[in-house]
């Protein structure tokens, strides 16, 4: 399971439940301003797309709770973000680990709590970072209760399309992570049901993370007959509104104004000028999922998977080249050559008469003849100390009568050079990891097998290249069998890009756990090739060295592991 932020986001939906198709029946709202209490929500208002819940079922009310209010002795709840239909959404503070999650509550005795704390468990379960993950969810005390990540740095879709369509880039980049997570997500038997704008976040580096993922629904009793064309046809509407900054439907939402009525599904490049074609057709085919898209022949694509390979068989668009802007015209300084010698050009300056310059120093008779005096004074001064100089090293050889010492060969160093380092025998290592959390503990002997095909890999982070805060970094201790010499270590890493940084330190012992603090620091480097050398300022004396990497760059996603910042050892060689 991939490392994720400590922060977390609430999952509720707060900017707003408009139907996702126009063959929704109703709407609520569960915006933060103006939050409701599922007391005024009526049956008839309840939302049911592709399926819906039971009109008739009785809703209790949410829990009578306030700020302050602690859920199982560690989540604070701070603000309520949403009450609707039974339960509630909060801002809470998770006291035992000082970090802001989101909490949802809910009686036990609701209708629809073993749905909720099911697709929690599973959506829990499938550790995928492109969705905001699940903490925890549990019964207690007549209660249930689900806890959620909160990521105060990410932004809304809703927001994001506010501002107007996207570049044609941005909205490759956003299909194409939406439809691989919804893909990922539907293998392991989970759907969304409920992917609006309100649900996609995009992070400050640009990644899209889906919230929500089969809680959202469940609070709601949303089902699906078909949850695999409803989830691609939720993804449709969004390139849609991305492309053309409108709603693909007649009903205006989120912020956006639908198509006009009684025209049916327009494409994109049809209602706004300078659309990707390629895109606007993916549109299409996510959309129009009963036959034929409406204006080209290529087929429906009626699952997240077949979306995906859509995507993939496009050719890749690029970001925009970065403009600069020209820099500012010359500008004349108020400075200006004084007028010395000629006349002032300015109309309004009164005319000066015009001196004869002085001539140039030593231009004079008597200076010429100064001048050459000095020049026959130096020359001769000159000769003389040279003819001292070669009869004053001639009389000394011919008084010793031993030719001129010549260089000789250096005297050997003392100490060990380069040339008389040698490999460093490797007895044993265990992964390093004093925050209690371990990446792959059963790879790191593949690191000092000798066959550089194998390595040791680490989990995939969300945000990098630097780790920090969330994780200080991760290392492998090495046992060197030992204390010996060490000048060098060679590391072979998996992944190039931008960048990683590895530090050596010098351990007591070899322990997972113990302080960095009590290490010394050999080395430290920054590459962003697959080879990090490291060179201690003098040989260090040690049996354990530490290899700790504080930095990875960003990779996407292999048979291993998904795209995100990540880094492997495949050898480590030390030298001493």
């Amino acid at each position: 399971m991939a490392e994720r932020s400590t922060a977390s986001v609430d999952v509720a939906g707060n900017s707003g439940d408009e139907p996702l198709t126009a063959k929704a029946d109703g709407t609520t709202t569960d915006g933060t301003a103006q939050a409701k209490d599922a007391a005024s929500a009526s049956p008839e208002n309840a939302e049911n797309t592709g399926g819906g819940r039971a009109r008739s079922e009785a809703v209790p009310a949410s829990p009578d709770l306030h700020s302050g209010h602690k859920i199982a002795g560690r989540y604070r709840l701070e603000e309520c973000v949403t009450r609707l239909d039974g339960f509630s959404s909060w801002r809470a503070v998770d006291e035992k680990l000082r970090r802001a999650v989101g909490v949802h509550l809910l009686p036990a005795a609701h209708p629809r709590a073993r749905s909720v704390l099911a697709a929690a468990r599973s959506s829990a379960l499938l550790g995928d970072p492109r969705f905001v993950q699940v903490l925890d969810a549990v019964e207690e005390n007549d209660l249930v209760y689900v806890v959620h990540e909160w990521l105060p740095d990410a932004v809304e879709l809703t927001a994001v399309l506010a501002a107007g369509p996207m570049e044609a880039h941005d909205a490759y980049q956003l299909v194409s992570q939406l439809s691989q997570a919804m893909t990922a997500a539907h293998r392991e038997g989970l759907a969304h049901l409920r992917l609006t704008p309100g649900a996609v976040l995009r992070s400050s580096t640009g990644q899209y993370r889906i919230r929500g993922l089969a809680v959202n629904a469940a609070l709601r009793g949303i089902t699906a007959e078909r949850p695999l064309r409803t989830d691609t046809e939720a993804i449709g509407a969004l390139l849609y509104a991305a492309l053309t900054h409108r709603w693909p439907y007649e009903n205006d939402a989120y912020g956006l104004t639908g198509l006009p009525k009684g025209l049916g599904l327009i494409a994109p490049d049809q209602v706004r000028a300078g659309v990707h074609l390629g895109l606007s057709e993916l549109a299409m085919r996510a959309l129009a999922n009963d036959g034929a898209t409406a204006s080209r022949q290529e087929p429906p694509c009626t699952t997240p998977e077949e979306l995906s390979r859509a995507v993939a068989a496009m050719p890749r668009i690029l970001a925009p080249e970065p403009t600069f802007a020209a820099p500012p015209p010359y500008q004349r300084t108020t400075y200006q050559q004084g007028t010395y010698g000629r006349p002032s050009t300015h109309p309004s300056a009164v005319a000066q008469p015009v001196m004869a310059a002085p001539p140039a120093p030593l231009q004079s008779r008597t200076g010429k003849v100064l001048k050459w005096t000095v020049s026959a004074l130096l020359i001769a001064a000159l000769g003389l100390g040279s003819w001292q100089l070669a009869e004053t090293l001639l009389d000394r050889r011919g008084s010793t009568g031993d030719p001129a010492p010549s260089q000789g060969p250096s005297e050997p160093d003392d100490g060990k050079g380069q040339a008389d380092q040698k490999p460093l025998t490797v007895d044993s290592a265990v992964e390093y990891f004093p925050d209690g959390k371990s990446q792959n503990s059963g790879g790191v002997a593949l690191t000092h097998d000798g066959d550089p095909s194998t390595f040791w890999r680490s989990k995939t982070f969300v945000d990098g290249p630097t780790l920090a805060p969330f994780k200080e970094g991760v290392g492998i201790m090495y046992d060197l069998g030992s204390e010996q010499k060490v000048s060098t270590a060679s590391i072979g890493l998996t992944f190039a890009g931008d960048h990683t940084t590895i530090a050596l330190y010098a351990a007591d012992s070899l322990s997972s756990s113990a302080p960095l603090t009590s290490m010394k620091k050999m080395a430290d480097t920054e590459t962003t090739g697959t080879t990090a050398e490291l060179t201690t300022d003098k040989p260090v004396s040690t049996r354990y060295v530490l290899v700790w990497i504080t930095d990875m760059p960003r990779s996407p996603a292999n048979d291993y592991s998904g795209d995100g910042y990540k880094q492997g050892v495949t050898e480590v060689e030390f030298t001493g």
